[in-house]
């Protein structure tokens, strides 16, 4: 395997169950432990990377420096690290801050099911100068582009496809690491395994849990995610149910 896509662990937000987007939010307890666990199992596999990208956020930075702090330096001593906006999260507009059985409990779950999972269907925007508009935040002051205010799944695949055809590049003759988020890993998924737009709205990252692909100049083979398969499972199952009613809450 040569390229391998890790979404950041568990971050504070994930934990509170609200929808994070673009907000700069911190790893949890847990998501510190699963970012070293990556680690862990890729050094396992012998997986040393000579490339490592992330995002402009937070969570991916530390996920990835807690990843690699499980090599010895020597190991992995000429790696390059760069940070792309590209992979950032999907945008989740007005809706980013807000706690996602509330938001359930108040447009209902088919709404916000469409808003999460709906291929082209955008969440409520921002308004320009609002609190979470990237455009004004100095995070990314060097960047010559309007950024999003709001995103669909379909958004985030276009805004990540020429990305996303530099990493294979990259693995050809690299071994890379991206490490990145639940959407701009699901949209990378959708142009890699060449899923339809309603095959990719069953489709859950768990967090910190390597996903492998082998890459050649003649081929792309996806390999899975590595590591335990029963946990792969739960944390799958966990990404599903967050703005799922139960009966009494609905």
């Amino acid at each position: 395997m040569n390229l391998v896509f890790v979404r950041h662990g568990q971050s504070l937000w994930n934990l509170e169950n609200k929808f994070t987007g673009w907000v700069d939010i911190a790893l949890s307890e847990r998501g510190i432990k699963e970012a070293k666990e990556a680690g862990k199992v890729l050094k396992k596999e012998d997986f040393y990377p000579d490339l490592c990208f992330t995002s402009y956020l937070l969570r991916s930075i530390h996920t990835s420096q807690l990843i690699l702090n499980s090599y010895e330096k020597t190991e992995i001593e000429n790696i390059q690290i760069k940070k792309l906006w590209q992979l950032n999260e999907r945008h989740y507009g007005a809706l980013q801050g807000l706690d996602k059985k509330e938001t359930a409990k108040k447009y209902g779950e088919n709404q916000v099911h469409q808003w999460r999972r709906g291929y082209d269907i955008k969440p409520p925007l921002i308004k320009q100068g609002d609190k979470f508009d990237p455009n004004i935040d100095s995070l990314y002051s060097e960047i010559n582009e309007q950024l999003p205010t709001g995103e669909s799944l379909h958004d985030v695949v276009l805004r990540i496809e020429k990305t996303l055809n530099d990493l294979i590049e990259y693995s050809k003759s690299n071994k890379v690491l991206v490490v990145a988020h639940g959407n701009s890993i699901r949209a990378m998924v959708k142009l890699l395994d060449n899923l339809s737009n309603d095959q990719i709205v069953d489709v859950n990252i768990p967090t910190g849990i390597p996903l492998a692909y082998s890459v050649s100049f003649n081929d792309i083979e996806k390999i899975g995610y590595v590591g335990n398969q029963s946990r792969i499972e739960e944390l799958q199952k966990e990404v599903e149910l967050q703005s799922k009613l139960s009966k009494d809450e609905g």
